[in-house]
């Protein structure tokens, strides 16, 4: 009996100890994550404030952060900068097997008895020294034609919005992988401690003519910790969820509540180990700061009238494309890592010939004023900005094209995009489609080139940034991904 006990004892006194050895060994795994608020409150040893992985960036970067302008709902190349004259003589006659070559359509499209050819519904001009080719509805961002690197030649695989979107910006059709900005907060860490390392920003057209939605997994985390995660500005109340204090509750009680709340989860850290605990105090920390920080930045009385001016007359609202386009200058100014804004109404079924110009109006000005204000104030050169969408639209009509509603359909074989700063070539055209701009003819650019091209800006070998998860190691490129050196200036 007396060895049945002892025995017992000893299975009970191993297994304590393997819990206090795997819970003590997991508090280390996220410690980094914690040193910047756990040091300047005088509880941990100094340390880098940036954060971000030992050994990153892996060579010289060019570029420091990113400004991403997601046009969502895809634009048609074929009308804004893949400009093809000679379809004029092809319009109205059926699209070439040849060229088609078995592409499978979308269910608003394959039913189709014909797929008549629809030439560009704008004019172009050669624009700068470069002599880029952009349509007559684009006159600002022609106007800096010579600081862009056109890629015409990016192609991707999926062929519907929500799959092409989360692709574009994970790596992966389907939800759950980190977006680029988690990869790039969790690899580089932040230039700022009072203003997250990735901000997100959603607009879409004032006619609300676009039916696409925003899902929080486009700026997600994945199965990185939730630290790395897009912080969301609204449109509306606050700029940030619960920046502000609850009625009653001052700041110094607010910060006196976060103190006892953060060794609370100290303690509970040091039990089990879990890094979202981490993660739970630092995102605390954050919102603290935030509170200052960000009302300041988002106040436009500081703007000279001629920079307000410069990003035209929307800037004034609040959530419209051109004010987040000047959120975004301020924010990498005050060393914000990835900026992500979301603009919806490209989505162009039925209203193209209406809804183009709009869409074109709301976003030309300032999407040309970002390029200019950054460069300005010697911010390009080391932020790269992306303009594009998640894939282009086809060169055969949706609908009846001598009808007043008609438009274009979705086209994964062939798109444009352009980058500015940062790095990027400019004054630079990359690859080219056919004379339908349906297929790529020269030098083709797949989403994880692309993708493998922005971290290599930013000094990171896109083989070498993974994370283990599930037994595997991910990254964004997945398996895939060239630097595509052609555009790298």
């Amino acid at each position: 009996m007396n060895s049945h006990r002892h025995d017992a004892a000893a299975a009970a006194q191993l297994e304590s100890t393997r819990r206090w050895f795997f819970g003590r060994s997991a508090t280390g795994i996220g410690t980094a994550a914690l040193a910047t608020c756990l040091a300047k409150s005088g509880l941990a040893a100094e340390t880098p404030s940036s954060g971000g992985l030992p050994g990153l960036p892996h060579f010289a970067a060019k570029a420091k952060r990113v400004i991403y302008l997601f046009q969502s709902g895809a634009p048609s190349h074929l009308d804004l900068y893949d400009h093809k004259p000679n379809l004029a003589d092809q319009r109205g006659a059926d699209l070439p097997d040849s060229i088609r070559m078995g592409q499978r359509l979308t269910t608003m499209t394959a039913g189709q008895k014909k797929l008549p050819v629809l030439p560009s519904i704008t004019t172009f001009d050669r624009h700068g020294d470069s002599g880029a080719t952009v349509c007559n509805f684009l006159p600002h961002i022609a106007g800096v034609a010579d600081d862009l690197c056109f890629v015409k030649s990016m192609y991707t695989e999926a062929i519907n919005h929500a799959p092409a979107t989360t692709f574009v910006l994970s790596g992966a059709e389907n939800p759950g992988r980190p977006s680029l900005g988690a990869w790039l907060a969790y690899g580089l860490g932040s230039d700022n401690d009072n203003l997250p390392t990735f901000c997100a920003m959603t607009s879409r057209d004032k006619e609300k003519s676009c039916g696409q939605l925003f899902y929080d997994y486009y700026w997600g985390s994945g199965f990185l910790p939730s630290k790395y995660q897009g912080v969301k500005f609204r449109d509306t109340g606050d700029p940030v969820l619960y920046l502000s204090n609850p009625s009653g509750v001052s700041r110094d009680l607010r910060r006196g509540l976060l103190d006892d709340l953060g060794e609370l989860n100290r303690i509970k850290h040091d039990a089990v180990g879990d890094p979202e605990i981490e993660t739970r105090i630092a995102q605390y920390e954050m919102a603290f700061r935030m509170q200052t920080s960000v009302p300041d930045l988002v106040d436009l009385t500081k703007e000279p009238k001629h920079v307000l001016d410069m990003y035209g007359p929307d800037v004034h609202r609040r959530g419209s494309f051109a004010y987040n386009c000047l959120i975004a200058r301020k924010l990498a100014e005050k060393g914000v890592r990835f900026v992500q804004l979301m603009h919806a109404g490209w989505d162009q079924h039925r209203n193209l010939p209406t809804q183009l110009e709009i869409q074109c109006r709301d976003t030309d000005q300032p999407s040309a004023a970002l390029v200019h204000d950054l460069k300005q104030r010697g911010l390009l050169e080391d932020t790269l900005v992306v303009w594009g969408g998640e894939f282009g639209r086809t060169p055969f009509c949706q609908g009846d094209m001598n009808a007043k509603a008609y438009g274009r359909d979705h086209h994964p074989r062939a798109f444009t995009v352009w980058m500015a700063g940062g790095g990027a070539k400019p004054g630079h055209t990359h690859g080219k489609t056919d004379d339908y701009a349906y297929n790529v003819a020269e030098d083709g650019v797949h989403v994880h080139d692309l993708q493998a091209t922005i971290l290599h800006l930013l000094g990171i070998d896109h083989e070498r940034l993974t994370f283990k998860y599930q037994g595997r190691h991910f990254r964004l490129t997945d398996v895939h991904g060239h630097v595509v050196e052609d555009v790298v200036a």
